[in-house]
């Protein structure tokens, strides 16, 4: 009983817009002082020792601050701009392009808020000005910037590796082809809705020669796409862990960011300070995450959930449709870090229980947040966009442009969900 107060309450505190970090640490050391007594956190400053010891945590900072350099210092426009002229001049080409860009800087950042903004800022005036269709325009840019969620290296992987006790390396190799599927499926839905509507997605005019902007488009796309591959690549074959492939990108992104001549001191301070803002925010999320989790443990419900899960008929499959309709409907409400550390550790021991592929079900979950992220009212990408786009552009019209790309997300982790064996890779 002590655990479903304890999760009720922090539940109504964030829905209530209280800071995160402090609901988690505040109910929590309120609850368990109450019912179990204040002896128990005595065992808290060693659960903090082991967060700071964690190396695989350690990933998280240096691909955060290899993604805000490439979007601070200008490289992430060049992309877009080079990728628009390319596409541009066939049906769609821009929409394209920025589903093209997005991948990559899924593949950079693993922040959604950054891509989504980054293309809003730059994509979006160039679709506006070739007379695209706003809605399709919305939702292209939205859906483009969640694949951060899915694609490697993405933030959330890491944090869901490391609260499941599943290597990171597993479940970079086992997010990439579903990762590929919805770009593909994304790219397909804008070339067949520009045949049947050229008009909600033109061709753009390009002055430039088809060499001039192949030169161009490689100068600014192959540069950032080896620093991808040179990350990802020395995880999956084993040269380096995802810590130090992280380093190797943070490292690259400034070496890339001097080649192109984005490279400041005041750049980079500025670049610092973001890089710290957001690991504090994830960090101070784990540490009272944390408190949470060890009240909701030693009150003994995580026993009565698993209880509860096993004697449901349907077996796993009834876990694991609750378990993705609970993340998609507290997806619209709170952010993926509260809910990768305030759900996803009831729910693995259940998962493990009923025998679950923990890799599997990890990449369940990450589609099922980058869903949450597009889907109203409360998509948290619907907001980034809203917050660069103009002033004429309402919400309800960004609210049409992705419900397209939520059906087709939905179509994808449905495939996940009953082919595994031929989309992960672990």
């Amino acid at each position: 009983m002590t655990g479903l107060i304890l999760f009720a309450i922090a539940l109504v505190c964030l829905f209530l817009g209280y800071s995160v970090a402090f609901t988690f640490a505040g109910i929590s050391l309120i609850v368990g002082a109450l019912t179990l007594g204040v002896e128990l956190f005595e065992f808290m400053p060693y659960r903090i020792m082991s967060i700071m010891e964690n190396t695989i945590l350690m990933a998280v900072p240096m691909f955060i601050f290899m993604g805000i350099v490439l979007q601070k210092t200008g490289l992430a426009e060049r992309l877009l701009e080079s990728a628009a002229k390319l596409f541009g001049g066939m049906p769609g080409g821009v929409a394209i392009s920025t589903i093209v860009v997005g991948a990559l800087l899924a593949a950079s950042t693993g922040v959604v808020g950054a891509s989504v903004v980054a293309m809003g800022v730059i994509s979006l005036p160039v679709m506006l000005k070739n007379n695209y269709h706003q809605p399709t325009a919305a939702g292209v840019i939205c859906a483009s910037g969640t694949l951060g969620q899915i694609i490697p290296p993405s933030i959330i992987l890491i944090i869901l590796g490391d609260v499941m006790g599943v290597p990171v390396g597993d479940l970079f190799r086992a997010a990439i082809i579903p990762g590929m599927l919805l770009i593909v499926s994304y790219a397909l839905y804008i070339v067949i809705l520009g045949k049947i509507r050229p008009d909600f997605c033109p061709p753009m005019i390009v002055n430039e020669s088809k060499r001039e902007l192949l030169v161009q488009a490689l100068k600014d796309i192959v540069p950032p796409l080896t620093l991808i591959l040179a990350v990802l690549g020395s995880i999956f074959t084993g040269i380096a862990t995802p810590t130090e492939s992280s380093a190797i990108g943070a490292v690259g992104a400034v070496i890339l960011s001097i080649f192109y001549g984005g490279f400041s001191f005041a750049k980079m301070h500025e670049v610092s300070k973001e890089t710290v803002k957001v690991t504090s925010m994830v960090f101070a999320v784990l540490i009272g995450a944390t408190a949470f989790a060890m009240v909701f443990s030693y009150s003994g419900s995580e026993y009565l959930i698993e209880e509860f899960f096993m004697e449901l008929p349907g077996d796993k499959w009834t876990f694991i449709a609750l378990a993705m309709i609970a993340i998609l409907i507290l997806g619209f409400f709170i952010d993926f870090i509260e809910i990768a550390f305030l759900v996803v550790p009831i729910l693995t021991p259940v998962a493990i229980a009923l025998n679950i592929d923990l890799v599997w079900f990890a990449i369940l979950i990450s589609m099922n947040l980058q869903t949450s992220f597009l889907t109203p009212p409360f998509g948290f990408s619907l907001f980034y966009l809203k917050g660069v786009a103009p002033k004429s552009f309402k919400t309800t019209t960004i609210y049409k442009g992705v419900i397209p790309f939520i059906l087709i997300q939905i179509a994808v982790l449905v495939l996940v969900l009953l082919f595994p064996e031929y989309l992960i890779f672990s």
